[in-house]
């Protein structure tokens, strides 16, 4: 498929962006309601309150246990980063938190989901390796350099508790505890549950999956592979490689774009020629885009919020130049760069069928959400001023206590 320079040919440019970005939600969409379904099912059967209490310590028991809870949480990288200061102030380790904080993002079910349905398994298996690896490469770095005046001082700016994003979300909690997973997740308080999880995630994350599959179709429209072979240093084997997991959250952190909705351009940028590791590298980086920076800065101050943005790329890029050189050895890096990134045709195949039968079951979802006091915690899930966030609080609690106590009445 040839490019179209949009400034010569503006209409068929915008067509042909148009169709690419519709294709690629077409191809990514039964995914997307699976993975999400699957991390509401997660997030319904395990609770978020005694994430602090588990988290004591750097150890490996505790880093361990923070990739377990953040890879069964959500996969929102603002929600991400909220409850991972929600951990550090309530006593947790801040190296555990940060940890669940990468794990909630680089290791959950609808990521894992979304990058084999475009890209293929050896990229679903390249990231949760990689993640392992950022992880543990993480918790060196924090033991080596992390000294504890910048704890201290973390602490004491966390503990103003200025606002972020979706600090609703990070703190809502419908988990179920009574019963045996399969008892909670077949009854009515757990079917209710997992709607609103549904809902939650995707109003958490749809503006990124929206604007990610926009840009990605802009760039696969508009930018001839030429430009990106040239950009990516495609001639050059050996320094491809190396500069690929370099440059990769660079173009992320500039992108706006996190959570899942950097896969569609991971897939733009894989087809134009970034080393296998530079895709990983740019996977990584959603935690590291312009605006989770600025709020890392209001969380922690500048001084560690500059830290922890040394640290993270460092990481990042360590962890996909590992994953590259592991993967080759191995012989599991793709040959052709060809995603699934192609001109809008839909036909009854198997991707028909499979989003006809996922949007019945996110229409279930989303009417239980309705039918179960859904709006009104909807509308409590962000706010602006700590005095509003303390009332939020007080409020969705008291949302959630009612929808338990009136869901009862309702069928399945």
């Amino acid at each position: 498929m040839h490019s179209i320079n949009p400034f010569t040919d503006p209409i068929n440019g915008i067509f042909l962006a148009l169709n690419m970005t519709f294709s690629m939600f077409w191809e990514i969409l039964w995914a997307l309601i699976l993975g999400f379904t699957l991390s509401g099912i997660v997030q319904a059967v395990i609770s978020k309150g005694e994430m602090s209490r588990l988290l004591p310590d750097a150890s490996p028991k505790s880093i361990a246990v923070a990739c377990g809870l953040g890879a069964a949480s959500s996969s929102c990288s603002y929600a991400s980063v909220a409850l991972a200061r929600s951990i550090f102030r309530k006593g947790g380790n801040f190296t555990a938190a940060i940890a669940f904080q990468f794990a909630s993002t680089n290791l959950v079910i609808e990521l894992g989901i979304i990058l084999a349905v475009l890209m293929g398994w050896q990229f679903t298996l390249a990231e949760f390796v990689g993640g392992l690896l950022m992880i543990a490469i993480l918790v060196f770095i924090f033991k080596v350099f992390l000294k504890s005046k910048l704890v201290q001082a973390a602490k004491q700016q966390a503990n103003r508790g200025l606002s972020g994003k979706m600090e609703g979300h990070a703190n809502m909690n419908m988990s179920m505890t009574e019963g045996s997973i399969w008892q909670r997740i077949f009854s009515q308080q757990g079917f209710t549950a997992i709607s609103h999880y549904f809902v939650m995630d995707w109003v958490s994350v749809w503006l990124d999956i929206a604007l990610g599959l926009v840009i990605a179709g802009a760039l696969a429209a508009w930018i001839p592979n030429e430009f990106w072979q040239a950009f990516f240093v495609t001639n050059h084997p050996i320094w491809s490689k190396l500069w690929g997991p370099i440059v990769g959250p660079i173009v992320a952190i500039f992108s706006f774009v996190c959570s899942v909705g950097n896969v569609p351009l991971a897939a733009v940028l894989w087809n134009g020629g970034i080393s296998f590791g530079g895709v990983v590298a740019f996977i990584f980086a959603d935690l590291i885009v312009l605006p989770i920076l600025d709020i890392y800065r209001k969380y922690y101050g500048l001084k560690v919020s500059t830290f922890l943005f040394i640290a993270f790329y460092t990481a990042m890029v360590s962890a996909a130049l590992i994953v590259e050189i592991l993967f080759q050895v191995l012989g599991l890096i793709p040959q052709e760069h060809k995603a699934k990134v192609v001109e809008a045709s839909i036909r009854f195949n198997y991707t028909t069928v499979l989003n006809i039968l996922f949007l019945a079951l996110a229409v279930l979802l989303v009417m239980r959400f309705f039918k179960t006091g859904g709006p009104n915690m909807l509308r409590m899930m962000d706010n602006d001023s700590q005095q509003e966030h303390s009332e939020h609080h007080h409020n969705m609690h008291y949302a959630i206590a009612k929808i338990r106590k009136s869901v009862r009445k309702l069928p399945i």
